[in-house]
């Protein structure tokens, strides 16, 4: 009876949640047309819900404090490929959250937000020495990928001191999800080292023992697509290689177990699920002792964070017919939903109708396409779509694109990235919003495309050309 009681809470509150986060979303979209961010020569805007943002980040926070013993060392260190943008790690930054980073573009993102090194994780399969050097020198968290990768970080510490915590990636090889792609504990997966290979474990055991140095352990599970009792499972499989590397070396030497991210998101819903409560309550159960204090904790999340919180809003700019049926052309396309666009039956998005005004579409709703600005006939966001007609001048609303969509531009047929907007309630019914990125311009396509070097090729002459 009483998980039902908290079963029956926690519904209506993700209910609560997403009604709040509508009404924040239609105030946004009428805001954003009044004050001119969208229009004929701005035709497609991105926009942040940074009260959303976080109230993510406080539930995240909130999910892990229930379960871990008090005094635990915990980072919330969000993923920075899932919305490389400064000002929304700075914003996290200051919600209590650090920041892992899987490139050198990415750790100078990360820099750049004010996060400190100590909350800071560097995870990538190919790093270069360099990346490297500079990681150790500023102390932020390292995690081996594979022997070769372990070797240079050898090599570097026996060169000179370093404050970073450092560990070793192991791909626990439990399985993957529904997409393939993005699943990361499949037999052959890139990531780590793989446990399960002939004599791996026992190298990674080994690894630990000859190096006191090595005090974390990481292993990441989890995706979109991916079930959480499949995550826990990666996770269990981590917490028993870190006893068994401890218990051979008759200490806690592995000290902090990173377990990864990956939380999936319901993209055909408002209302958030899974939840971080969810999550953590089902680690508890499957993991005991990842939660008793004996080991520090660090999670990796990302697209769960954001995805919410994030709206691409296009301008219909033609409303045409082909076959019978509807077809809405938009601004928005495979620019800005890649994914979606060439796998969309696994990457699919909600879109909401809203008028030139900005205020929702009402009336009888009809099978339509939403297509993008893109030569080539499959830039479509929704196909067959049921939707209040979508007449030209009206909004076409890409919903839960606050990860891995906008922040990702594609450039195709030179189409620009889209300005993205924060926005928060004004109090007054309206919101007020903040420049989060400019949009890009013509000229800086032009300069990006090698504009300065117009003459280098034509000019360019091989010996005896001439």
């Amino acid at each position: 009876m009483a998980q039902e009681t908290v079963e029956h809470d926690g519904t209506e509150k993700r209910e609560r949640e997403a009604a709040a986060r509508v009404a924040r979303r239609d105030a946004a979209v009428r805001g954003a047309v009044a004050g001119g961010l969208l229009g004929p020569d701005a035709p497609l805007v991105a926009l942040l819900d940074v009260a959303g943002i976080r109230e993510s980040a406080a539930a995240l926070r909130a999910a892990f404090d229930a379960v871990v013993a008090p005094g635990t060392p915990v980072l919330h260190a969000f993923a920075v490929k899932a919305a490389p943008l400064v000002p929304v790690l700075s914003l996290l930054h200051a919600a209590g959250l650090g920041a892992e980073a899987a490139s050198p573009g990415e750790l100078a993102l990360v820099r750049a937000a004010g996060v400190p090194a100590s909350r800071t994780v560097l995870d990538s399969p190919a790093k270069t020495p360099g990346e490297l050097r500079e990681a150790l020198a500023l102390g932020v968290a390292v995690n081996a990928d594979n022997p070769q990768e372990l070797a240079r970080i050898d090599a570097l510490v026996a060169a000179g001191a370093t404050g970073s915590p450092l560990g070793i990636r192991v791909n626990p090889q439990v399985g993957g999800g529904t997409i393939g792609a993005t699943s990361t504990a499949t037999p052959t997966s890139k990531f780590g080292v793989a446990l399960l290979d002939e004599g791996a474990r026992e190298w990674v055991v080994r690894a630990y023992l000859d190096r006191p140095w090595l005090t974390r352990l990481h292993a990441h599970t989890g995706s979109q697509g991916i079930p959480l009792p499949l995550m826990a499972r990666g996770v269990a499989e981590a917490y028993a290689l870190a006893e068994e590397v401890n218990g051979r070396a008759g200490r806690r030497q592995i000290d902090t177990l990173d377990i990864g991210g990956g939380l999936p998101v319901d993209f055909t819903a408002e209302a958030t699920a899974p939840t971080y409560a969810e999550y953590a309550r089902l680690l508890a159960a499957e993991v005991p002792g990842l939660f008793d204090g004996r080991y520090g904790l660090v999670t990796e999340f990302g697209r769960s964070l954001l995805a919410k919180h994030g709206t691409v809003l296009a301008r219909v700019e033609y409303a045409k017919s082909a076959g019978g049926r509807r077809i809405a052309v938009t601004h928005a396309g495979v620019q800005v939903a890649t994914r979606t666009v060439y796998a969309p039956a696994q990457w699919p998005l909600r879109v909401a109708a809203y008028d030139a005004g900005g205020k929702p579409k009402s009336g009888p709703e009809v099978v339509q396409d939403v297509a993008g600005p893109a030569c080539f006939s499959g830039d479509l966001l929704a196909e067959g779509r049921a939707l209040p007609a979508l007449e030209q001048g009206d909004l076409a609303a890409v919903l839960d694109t606050g990860a891995y969509y906008f922040a990702h531009h594609y450039s195709y047929n030179s189409l620009a990235r889209p300005g993205v907007y924060g926005f928060v309630p004004d109090g007054a019914g309206g919101v007020e919003f903040a420049v989060v990125r400019e949009p890009q311009t013509v000229a800086q396509i032009v300069a990006e495309s090698g504009g300065a070097h117009a003459d280098a090729l034509t000019t360019l002459d091989a010996p005896g050309s001439r």
